[in-house]
């Protein structure tokens, strides 16, 4: 999957979950993806280089970025909470998806009892 094609498809499945809302809060040039007032995924373009930047566990993140050589640690973030996911070969439609999901559930997590309730689909 190349960058565009990320990008496109992180877009697209991002909207797709509940109660989620894109922002522009740090200009145009980043799309900011939040649920519940938090952000959980930005897509951005990076010397030419198209990317997402998702939470994630940080066990997780050091698995993955030892098994996918696109996914780093997540530029301009906390390198111990965010990952940085480039387009590659080794990039599915699939790990977007389920990584961005598991970013959209790290940050419902940490909110308050009653807004959890809300966000999640029974």
């Amino acid at each position: 999957m190349n960058g565009d094609a990320l990008v496109k498809h992180a877009h697209q499945f991002a909207l797709e979950l509940p109660f989620t809302e894109q922002t522009w809060p740090f200009g145009p040039e980043y799309d900011v993806y939040r649920v519940g007032g938090k952000i959980f995924m930005i897509a951005m373009t990076l010397r030419g280089k198209p990317l997402i930047n998702l939470k994630a566990d940080p066990q997780k993140a050091l698995l993955h970025q030892e098994i996918y050589k696109s996914i780093e640690p997540g530029y301009h973030m906390n390198k111990k909470h965010w990952i940085t996911v480039y387009g590659g070969d080794d990039i599915s439609p699939e790990l977007v998806e389920d990584l961005i999901t598991n970013s959209w559930h790290k940050v419902v997590d940490k909110l308050p009892k009653r807004d959890q309730k809300r966000l999640r689909p029974q």
